[in-house]
């Protein structure tokens, strides 16, 4: 449940800064550009510069020039800008799935008890318990996922938005029969499909019980990329489109190349350094408060009967 509104919040903050970003555009700075939108300052240092990129590509593949393979190739030189980092990052992530599942016997009983706790000390105490465990044996809270990545393309994607939104030659232009300007469903069903295998192929050699909690976690950034690229200008869906391509190919470059070296690296550090056990938290129940009764007198039945007798 953590992990999803984490994801859930990464997701929030992705929409919320690309809608933001794009709405500035809008501040009125008292100039029309030619395209007839009003624009501020956002624009002039991100959508401007972005524009001018597209269009120099673009005509270095002919006359007239070619804005969808400019597109293409700004995303290719992104994600190879990005490789590093997102497989550094791929590869804790794996360490950490690794190392987690080798205490996870300790982690499921502190979640027994967790469960079965009746007061907040209890559960507070519990988990305390389950991050001294994680820490102890190495093991991030946040199991190795980072949103850096997602973060540093922020401003591409408000950068592409803009160039194609308020440029006439890039919004009017189009690719394969594909107007960039324009929303286009098949663009933004082949986005969130790309992204739905990537997810697919990251599950991939993970232990079962894993593989049940990122299934819910690796379906919401497809779902989050179909609804971006499906309100946004089919330019900006073909970057989505083609940056799961390649994200594909950096997942299985992570699976095959990666995944075994990492697993036997960290089953040969755990031989040496077998996971710590943690002293359990003692919770001494509260003792039940005794409930005062009030002692009535008793009632001698056969007083009245001894009464009349006399």
């Amino acid at each position: 449940m953590k992990r999803i509104k984490r994801l859930l919040s990464y997701g929030g903050l992705f929409t919320v800064l690309t809608l933001l970003l794009s709405a500035c555009t809008n501040t009125q700075t008292h100039r029309t550009p030619p395209t007839g939108f009003l624009y501020g300052p956002i624009y002039h240092w991100l959508g401007l510069p972005m524009q001018h990129l597209i269009t120099w590509i673009a005509k270095l593949f002919g006359n007239p020039p070619n804005y969808g393979w400019a597109i293409l190739l700004i995303t290719l030189i992104v994600r190879l800008v990005l490789l590093p980092l997102m497989l550094s990052q791929s590869k804790s992530t794996l360490r950490q799935q690794h190392r987690r599942e080798a205490i996870k016997p300790q982690l499921d009983d502190i979640q027994k008890r967790q469960a079965a706790a009746t007061t907040p000390e209890e559960k507070a105490a519990l988990s305390q318990e389950m991050m001294t465990t994680m820490k102890e044996n190495g093991v991030s809270m946040t199991g190795g996922i980072g949103c850096l990545p997602l973060l540093i393309q922020l401003p591409v994607f408000s950068a592409l938005y803009m160039a194609i939104q308020y440029s006439p030659a890039i919004f009017k232009s189009t690719f394969l029969g594909i107007s960039l300007g324009h929303t286009n469903l098949i663009i933004a069903i082949l986005a969130g499909l790309t992204y739905v295998l990537q997810g697919y192929l990251s599950l991939v050699g993970l232990p079962a019980s894993q593989k049940k909690q990122m299934q819910t976690m690796m379906m919401m950034s497809p779902v989050m990329t179909f609804f971006i690229a499906l309100v946004s200008p089919a330019g900006l869906g073909l970057y989505f489109f083609a940056g799961g391509i390649l994200a594909i190919f950096q997942t299985l470059i992570t699976n095959f190349y990666y995944m075994p070296r990492i697993k036997a690296e960290v089953a040969a550090d755990l031989k040496k350094n077998p996971p710590k056990p943690v002293a359990k938290t003692v919770i001494t129940p509260k003792p039940k408060p005794i409930q005062a009764t009030e002692s009535k007198p008793k009632r001698n039945r056969n007083a009245g009967k001894q009464q009349r007798k006399r």
